[in-house]
């Protein structure tokens, strides 16, 4: 078998998935991936650093998209704006590809307590590299945190619907950041005007 196999990271990865759901991921080792995917130990880590990249993998890529649109973001943005930009700039990194493995790598991450930890620590990573990018372009503190989380929000949400049908998730993630912001909208409307309250007097 060659040595610089064109498929080896896909090929990794589905051994990965498929052994992960079949004895766990906690009782998989990076021998076995390798062995499943016909390839060796070596090859493995020229790809991942370890087991658990297989399925956090790209975080970086991420992050650096997302701070990149904010950053490129038009001056008179609004900070809202900037992080939809933030949001659509991920779009290059949604693939058929990536979409195929997804339901079997959350049933993974959903089924390990460790590995919900770590999911959950990345989406903080995501929130923090947007804030800090809002708070270079003179964003105060707070707003830059409340605006990163509506992102957040919206990302988690935005993959879920992608998920089922794929398509462009650059569309996928303007339509549900709209209704994450019309959401918003409302409950700041209701907070204005409490259900019961007359506004007159």
């Amino acid at each position: 078998m060659g040595r610089w196999e064109p498929d080896a990271r896909e090929r990794l990865v589905r051994a990965a998935l498929d052994l992960f759901s079949e004895q766990g991921y906690e009782n998989t080792a990076v021998a076995q991936i390798a062995e499943r995917a016909g390839l060796t130990k070596s090859t493995f880590f020229r790809h991942f650093r370890d087991k658990r990249e297989v399925l956090f993998g790209g975080q970086d890529v991420l992050a650096e998209l997302m701070t990149g649109a904010i950053a490129g973001a038009p001056e008179d943005a609004t900070p809202l704006d900037a992080v939809e930009a933030a949001l659509v700039a991920t779009a290059e990194t949604f693939t058929e590809e990536r979409r195929a493995h997804g339901p079997q790598r959350l049933a993974v991450i959903a089924g390990n307590d460790e590995l919900r930890e770590r999911s959950a620590l990345k989406m903080v990573g995501f929130a923090v590299a947007m804030t800090d990018a809002l708070k270079r372009r003179g964003v105060p503190e707070l707003e830059a945190a409340v605006a990163a989380e509506l992102g957040v929000l919206a990302f988690n949400h935005g993959y879920e619907r992608w998920l089922p049908t794929g398509g462009d998730f650059a569309e996928v993630a303007r339509r549900t950041f709209s209704e994450v912001r019309e959401a918003v909208g409302k409950l700041v409307s209701c907070v204005g005007n409490p259900p019961g309250k007359s506004s007159v007097g």
